[in-house]
């Protein structure tokens, strides 16, 4: 009997262990001798302490040996939970999870297509979609809502995720305030800090100010987060030509540069608390002076900074796909957001962000959302592999078929029937049928397509809730 041979999973590399200790030593040598700028007194204090030094003009230098010791006490792995406590993402590995993006200041329109400032009904939406979306692994605001207070934006749409899914979510706060609201929220919801410390359902994202410059709200996020073990990304805002320099090394040098001393601090803060690796390096495009969600290098860097985890620091990475810098669901958005999924996923990033953007990120879409989501299954069945055993090399059904008849055909074959639904990727958006059906369907596009079934899903999907949540929610 053959013996099951284990599937060989498609892989994308882009550095050898030479090219990513280069990279990684220039940032060591940028935080050595350039330095940074810290506006949290605190925070200063602390790095002060630990063998950190500051020169006349207020830059902050850091020693090699503190970063080593930030990466090694960095968990390698650990789980987000989804609101009802069962695991949803371990973070670990080759693992893959895709989720949406944040603060857009446009959206698409699901009825009438019109290009909009958001409510903050758009962000349920977008959530409710996220929780019945198969192949989407967590939800972030998708906007930032005008018909909320300044103030309040970032706690109600935390409350409005919570509300219309029970998948994970990635939350955006200002400040120290507000980031405290959202976590007593979410403590509410899952029945108290013990509780919220053991199941995260949550996870933050945040910015340092490229190049090097680390404001106080910042650092108090990234302090709060540490204390409380919610998992945290501090992506660099690194974009080549814009935030860093033109040249794709010297930006993803200075994205290391930043994000390590994110890494240093939250790991001074509280040795062991789980953090997202996020350098982040996309590019200015110099001939409109917008920074690029569909270019090719932004998934060339994230494929490299993926090698980098691998050799040099195997902490969970984030990065981005399914993106666009059309203005519409088109030919240029389909081919920008594949080619950003299959290559996220071919280099094996853990956390995806940012699917459904267009408009180089000003605008969201639940059309490109739902697209994405195709695609995403797409990719995941090709990086998975060919497996290779008894049942898939089917000699005993080559030999059945193949001597039954004349005009034999596999198609009736009872392994055919038993095996059709997993052997093969069966698409719902993407049209395949005869052009005879397609033109009795009503001759539909793709956008067409995903449109209806956006609507479909938001008027049917019931979102899963414990009472614990309910209650929460009735009571905000």
């Amino acid at each position: 009997m053959l013996q099951d041979v284990t599937t060989f999973h498609p892989r994308l590399k882009v550095f050898n262990k030479k090219q990513a200790m280069a990279i990684h030593d220039a940032a060591l040598k940028i935080l050595a001798t350039t330095g940074f700028r810290m506006e949290h007194d605190q925070v200063l204090e602390m790095l002060l302490d630990n063998g950190c030094s500051m020169d006349k003009d207020n830059r902050v230098t850091m020693p090699e040996a503190l970063v080593e010791n930030a990466v090694m006490s960095a968990p390698k792995k650990y789980v987000i939970y989804d609101q009802t406590g069962n695991p949803a993402m371990p973070l670990e590995g080759d693992n893959c999870f895709f989720g949406t993006g944040s603060d857009t200041i446009f959206t698409m329109d699901l009825e009438t297509g019109e290009r909009r400032r958001p409510v903050l009904a758009d962000t349920g939406n977008f959530a409710k979609l996220v929780d019945a979306l198969p192949n989407m692994d967590f939800s972030m605001s998708m906007g930032n809502p005008e018909d909320v207070d300044i103030e309040q934006i970032y706690v109600r749409a935390f409350e409005e995720m919570v509300r219309n899914s029970n998948k994970p979510i990635c939350f955006i706060a200002d400040s120290g305030r507000d980031i405290k609201q959202i976590y007593d929220i979410a403590c509410a919801v899952v029945g108290g800090e013990e509780a919220l410390r053991k199941k995260p359902f949550l996870f933050n994202y945040s910015e340092a100010i490229s190049p090097l410059l680390f404001p106080k709200n910042v650092m108090e996020k990234l302090v709060f987060c540490a204390e409380k073990e919610i998992p945290i990304c501090l992506p660099s805002g690194c974009n080549a030509g814009g935030g860093g320099p033109v040249t794709l090394a010297g930006a993803m040098a200075q994205g290391i540069a930043e994000n390590l001393v994110g890494l240093v601090i939250h790991q001074l803060a509280n040795k062991g608390a789980p953090f997202l690796f996020a350098p982040n390096v996309s590019v200015l495009d110099m001939k409109h002076t917008v920074v690029s969600y569909g270019c090719t290098e932004w998934s060339l860097t994230q494929a490299a900074f993926a090698d980098m985890r691998d050799e040099l620091y195997q902490i969970p990475i984030w990065s981005f796909a399914g993106s666009t810098d059309s203005k519409v669901i088109d030919a240029q958005a389909g081919a920008e957001g594949m080619l950003s999924i299959v290559t996220a996923m071919l280099s094996r990033c853990n956390v995806i962000h940012d699917v459904g953007y267009i408009e180089s990120g000003h605008t969201s879409s639940l059309e490109m959302l739902t697209m994405a989501d195709e695609m995403v299954a797409m990719a995941r069945y090709f990086v998975e592999g060919i497996p290779v055993n008894e049942q898939t090399l089917a000699l005993d059904v080559i030999d059945r078929v193949s001597k039954s008849a004349e005009n034999a055909i596999f198609l009736s074959d009872p392994h055919t029937f038993a095996h059709f639904r997993t052997a093969h990727l069966m698409p719902e958006l993407m049209d395949r049928s005869r052009f005879e059906s397609w033109e009795k369907q009503g001759k539909t596009d793709l956008f067409t397509r995903c449109n209806e079934k956006a609507k479909a899903l938001l008027s049917s999907h019931e979102v899963q809730k414990t009472t614990r949540a309910e209650e929460t929610l009735a009571a905000l």
